[in-house]
């Protein structure tokens, strides 16, 4: 996965996903790269999912602000990009 600086949609199952965990306010496994590129792996709950310019991020309950685009995994389930399956 690239870090560049432009934003890459996610699929819809993702943000659905996302919605339901922060609804639910359960504990999420959720990896990502940082922007050093750096894997991160929390346990954390969701306390806001938002878009800002035109990118989505999700804020988790330590404060951590993640760039949906840069999740890897969710719960142990890969996670793509739009388009990808």
């Amino acid at each position: 996965m690239s870090l560049s600086n432009d934003y890459k949609p996610v699929r819809c199952a993702t943000r659905t996903l996302l919605t339901q965990i922060l609804t639910s306010q359960t504990v999420v496994e959720i990896v990502f790269k940082d922007e050093s590129g750096q894997i991160q792996h929390y346990h954390d709950v969701i306390r806001d999912i938002f878009n800002r310019a035109g990118e989505e991020f999700i804020l988790l309950g330590r404060g951590q602000l993640v760039r949906l685009d840069h999740v890897l995994v969710i719960n142990g389930q890969a996670v793509g990009q739009s388009g990808v399956a």
